[in-house]
């Protein structure tokens, strides 16, 4: 691609969820120019999956020919499940929208590993966001007074002494925002519709939370997106982000466009003045970590203060009630009503003076569930069912041959189907709140990965565990922990943390206003920015966070309009090309094998310094290169015994798997000092970030005191240089880039493993005529150079 042709535009958003959709909306109506790429399938009203097929495709893993709604991920201690659609989480949350409480936006709060969590921002900076958010998305509590769920859960909760409350719900349940609840069709707004379809008000069904094929929930889709679009922003959908990476004062975005219906993708390259990164806690997080080689200045903090925001599922089953002295199952019917209609909040030791409570505060709130999985329940008693099956087989049967004449089987398919009471009596319910945000992402083998336990947290979800069963109690019902539990294992819809905001670098990733501390022109503005757990639902905070950083930004002037030098592919230092001789084609070649594996830390320039830090941080950097020589009698005679290098890395820091665009190789070439020898590594690689790297490895080969040949042939002192560096005049070849090099991002060191080595020697080959001789020849010089080296002897043709 012409690189004069690349799209340019204002801000580029990444991701269509509660922080991007506002974002977005807020950049496009203060007139800026704007990019929304939101990997997932836009989901109009009646789109979603309901059968049992489209469920088993519905969910993301392009990998997979899958790009449905869900995805869900495993980690230590926890499983989290996420959304992948135009809209982001609002496609398959509960719509509640709760401030979080003044109290909790907590200072130098202590965590166990080290280290405090702190909230820069208050609840008075983002008062009047919330206010607006609320407005955009119709907040109103959910109004029917009969919904059997509410009203057990609302009784119970009292009698334990538990008051309740009805949260604020992103939901339609009249035609009109302040009218009675009916069913009917939700009026169009001003801003129109992304999607051109009709809407219909809440029919109560229960399935919030697999996607409202009715429209009554109003998503983002609906409302931020559909205002941004009309505002002049550009949504994109089945665009994911890749990479991305500073340039000539702009960002440069590698993204990929997915083809769901031909299983293909292509990837294109787009230029930004701002990048705005909302691809939720996972997404934000996995490509700052995958890109954080092209972000020198980014904080360390990276990875740091993840949590769960105290999720906890429980169940209620078979409530009972007393009716004429004798216990019967009481009907909850929890598939009808919104999901989430009432909550109570426990306190924290945080409140005030005014509260006895002695620890971390959270909120409980009834559930509900799609009508279809009450079939599901009842199913899983499918002992009774056979039973109750086979005796009214039987009877029906015994009715045929022995002639009764009885032609009507209502009654006897009504005893099959029995008096089933465990759906109608039982009950999810949902905690969250104020776990410890002691958790750690970090990439390993190119993977997100987080570690974080519930140990830390457990006094925390024992508290909020015995209020799920003091309420149970009170329904008369048997309360159940999540299968996943008994593994100390929770599930996780509300991760946070990753990218925290902080007061300075040390604390955190972005600011108070979610600009990136040392990157210029970069935001994250969705859960990730959160330095600890919200509490309630994240979802009215994290928008109103959004709201809050994209008013301050539209402060600033605009920007100019954007014109990139035609400088080639920029920034590179120029080089003398010093490549090996280009063989005939009866050339002999010997081509071998190596795999070096060791540590590389980012920010480091001298690779002795640098290697005890990477290792620590447990920054694993490895190669496997094939080296190939030039005809081997030129390779022989050319004093830099030039080869070519092809393989891969494969290293953390730079996002995982990077193949290698262009590599030389050097044998045991002289130094300026005429007596040691040094073999040289230069490997060009482009991450995903799309920012070019150069890979430089010395061994150095000397005669120092004591026997060291080993060491010296299987250690490579590595450097990370910025740009593809060429190589430089011959002389020149065996220096690394001088300590204060401003092109050196990283530096550590690889070694050769033993076992390596030795299936290393097995992968020898020469091509042309006499391949063994071409061997012996490369044998000769690299064992002759080493002689010279070591015993200071002169060996001809060296």
């Amino acid at each position: 691609m012409d690189e004069r042709d690349v799209e340019h535009v204002d801000a580029l958003v990444v991701g269509s969820g509660f922080g991007g959709s506002v974002a977005a909306y807020r950049l496009a109506e203060g007139g800026r120019s704007v990019v929304v790429m939101e990997r997932g399938r836009p989901y109009p009203p009646g789109s979603f999956a309901r059968t049992p097929s489209e469920f088993g495709a519905n969910f993301w893993s392009p990998s997979d020919a899958l790009y449905g709604l869900f995805e869900t991920w495993s980690f230590r201690g926890l499983e989290g499940v996420v959304s992948s659609g135009l809209g982001g989480g609002s496609l398959i949350y509960a719509n509640v929208l709760l401030r979080k409480d003044p109290e909790w936006f907590v200072h130098d709060s202590p965590l166990p590993g080290g280290g405090y969590e702190n909230w820069p921002i208050s609840r008075e900076d983002l008062d009047p966001h919330y206010d607006s958010v609320e407005a955009m998305l119709g907040a109103n509590p959910y109004p029917y007074t009969d919904t059997a769920k509410t009203v057990a859960f609302e009784q119970a909760a009292r009698r334990a002494g538990l008051p309740t409350f009805r949260p604020p719900l992103a939901v339609s349940f009249a035609p009109e925002r302040e009218g009675r609840p009916s069913i009917g069709l939700v009026p169009t707004p001003a801003y129109g519709s992304i999607h051109g379809s009709e809407r219909f008000t809440c029919m109560l069904c229960g399935e919030c939370d697999i996607g409202c094929n009715y429209g009554a929930k109003n998503t983002l889709d609906h409302t931020y997106l559909s205002a941004a679009a009309h505002a002049g922003a550009d949504i994109r959908a089945l665009h994911e982000v890749k990479g991305f990476h500073r340039r000539d004062g702009a960002w440069e975005v590698r993204y990929r466009v997915h083809d769901a219906d031909a299983a293909t993708a292509e990837d294109r390259i787009i230029s930004a003045t701002s990048l705005i990164l909302a691809a939720g806690t996972f997404g934000s997080t996995y490509l700052l970590l995958k890109n954080r080689a092209s972000l020198p200045g980014l904080s360390t903090a990276l990875g740091t203060r993840f949590c769960g925001n105290g999720d906890l599922l429980g169940f209620l089953f078979n409530a009972r009630e007393s009716i004429d002295r004798t216990a019967k199952a009481r009907s909850l019917v929890s598939s009808r009503g919104a999901v989430i209609t009432s909550a109570v909040r426990v306190g924290d030791r945080v409140d005030g003076d005014d509260t006895d409570a002695d620890g971390r505060g959270y909120y409980v709130q009834d559930a509900g569930y799609p009508g279809f999985l009450n079939w599901l329940m009842e199913l899983s008693q499918l002992r009774s069912v056979i039973s109750r099956s086979t005796r009214v087989a039987a009877r029906m049967l015994a009715s045929r041959l022995f002639g009764d004449g009885r032609s009507n089987v209502s009654r006897d398919l009504a005893a099959a189907i029995g008096k089933v009471s465990l759906s109608s009596s039982s009950m999810p319910v949902l905690g969250m709140g104020r776990d410890l945000p002691d958790g750690m992402m970090y990439l390993e083998e190119g993977r997100l990965q987080i570690d974080w336990t519930t140990a830390t947290s457990m006094e925390y979800f024992d508290r909020m565990r015995h209020t799920m069963a003091r309420i149970a109690d009170e329904l008369g019902a048997e309360y159940a922990d999540n299968p996943l539990w008994w593994a100390k294992r929770v599930i996780t819809v509300h991760p946070l943390g990753g990218a925290p905001m902080g007061r300075n670098p040390y604390e955190g990733v972005v600011d108070e206003w979610g600009r990136a501390f040392g990157v210029d022109d970069l935001w994250v503005l969705d859960g990730a920015s959160m330095p600890g757990p919200v509490g309630p639902n994240p979802a009215l905070t994290i928008a109103a966070f959004a709201d809050r950083a994209i008013e301050h930004a539209l402060e600033a002037p605009a920007p100019q309009p954007h014109r990139r030098p035609r400088t080639g592919s920029g920034g590179e230092r120029r080089h003398a090309m010093q490549d090996a001789p280009r063989p005939g084609p009866d050339a002999r070649k010997v081509r071998f094998t190596e795999q070096m594996k060791g540590f590389v830390a980012l920010g480091a320039r001298d690779p002795h310094d640098a290697y005890e830090d990477a290792r620590i941080l447990d920054e694993k950097f490895m190669f496997e290169l094939t080296i190939e020589t030039s005809d081997i009698d030129a390779f022989v005679a050319d004093p830099s015994h030039a080869g070519t290098a092809s393989g891969y890395v494969d290293a953390d820091i730079l996002g995982g798997h990077v193949p290698v665009d262009r590599g030389w190789f050097n044998l045991l070439v002289r130094t300026d000092d005429g007596a040691d020898r040094r073999m040289v590594y230069r490997l060009w690689i482009t991450p995903d970030s799309g920012a070019p790297f150069t890979v430089l490895g010395i061994k150095e080969v000397r005669d120092d005191p004591g026997f060291d040949l080993w060491d010296d042939t299987t250690t490579l002192y590595v450097q990370l240089l910025t740009g593809h560096v060429p190589p430089p005049d011959v002389g020149e070849l065996g220096q690394l880039h001088p300590t204060g090099d401003e092109l050196v991002a990283g530096a550590g060191v690889l070694r050769i493993k033993p076992l390596d080595f030795a299936r290393q020697m097995t992968t020898f080959r020469a091509t042309g005529e006499d391949g063994a001789a071409a061997i012996g020849a490369f044998g000769s010089l690299f064992l002759g150079q080493l002689w010279d080296a070591y015993a200071g002897l002169a060996v001809e043709g060296s």
